[in-house]
């Protein structure tokens, strides 16, 4: 009794992957240079600034303006990206059809093609001569240059967030409750609201955060397209390249602490709001 004790201790101790200290230690290297590290020499570089003159840079109008068009953009853009992407991953999951690996593998398109790429491409679709904007502007709308091209651009960047997140929990997602359900009596409408979107709203709520953090962030593909007019599509990684340019470090590090601050803080709150989720769960 005791040797077979003291085989599946021993079975247990075994690791495809030896030496704790070794793999702990690359970790916290891999993970230091990559991201501890920068973000230290953000706020050291910021703390240049004396506290007055943080909150001069960081609150002057034209920078305020670039913050609420990146907030408000990618606000939007994440609620839209919340809707389409869980279209797209029902039809992904739920459903056959031809030509659904070539669908599949197009939702990483916005991964790995180049952000300056995408942003001429939207540009040269939605300006006023564009195929897409030359419509619109018949009737009157304006895409490029306009907070609504902004939008589109960070829609285009955030949509494989939201899709990533809720397909594996639609793979893994039981159907017996959505047949139960409907063996109840209730109606698709109702089986969707009280029993599927409970379960995939965490999953939502992940790729919405996510998405959200993109859009804050993005320059690449959203410069083209919002024309850089001052005050309205102005946005806040834009300003950081123009003190960059201008050789104000600590102006643009400023600047950028308070997009990672807004950032992190967006990402506590999905993930407590999360956690809470799940304990009310089990409850």
């Amino acid at each position: 009794m005791e040797q077979q004790i003291t085989k599946v201790k021993n079975r247990r101790e075994i690791r495809v992957i030896p030496g704790f200290g070794l793999s702990m230690g690359v970790t916290l290297a891999m993970l230091s240079t990559i991201v501890l590290i920068p973000l230290v020499s953000l706020f050291t570089s910021a703390a240049q600034l004396s506290f007055q003159e943080f909150v001069e840079v960081v609150t002057s109008p034209q920078i305020v303006s670039g913050y609420m068009v990146s907030l408000s953009c990618a606000f939007f853009a994440a609620l839209i990206n919340t809707a389409f992407g869980l279209m797209l991953a029902w039809v992904l999951v739920r459903y056959d059809f031809p030509g659904k690996r070539l669908m599949d593998g197009l939702i990483e398109l916005p991964f790995a093609l180049p952000t300056a790429v995408a942003g001429i491409a939207l540009t040269y679709l939605y300006s006023d001569q564009g195929w897409i904007g030359s419509f619109f502007a018949t009737v009157g709308v304006k895409i490029a240059y306009t907070r609504i091209g902004i939008t589109i651009a960070m829609i285009f960047v955030g949509i494989p967030f939201v899709v990533r997140a809720v397909q594996p929990v639609l793979e893994k997602m039981d159907r017996q409750y959505e047949e139960a359900a409907m063996m109840l009596g209730a109606g698709r409408r109702y089986t969707f609201a009280r029993v599927i979107l409970p379960e995939l709203f965490p999953a939502l709520l992940a790729g919405f955060g996510l998405a959200f953090a993109r859009g804050i962030g993005e320059y690449g593909s959203v410069v083209f397209i919002a024309g850089n007019i001052p005050y309205e599509t102005q946005i806040a990684p834009l300003l950081i390249m123009a003190k960059l340019e201008q050789y104000k470090y600590a102006d643009a590090t400023a600047i950028a602490l308070v997009l990672l601050l807004l950032s992190f803080l967006l990402m506590l709150i999905i993930n407590s709001v999360q956690i809470y989720m799940q304990k009310f769960s089990k409850s």
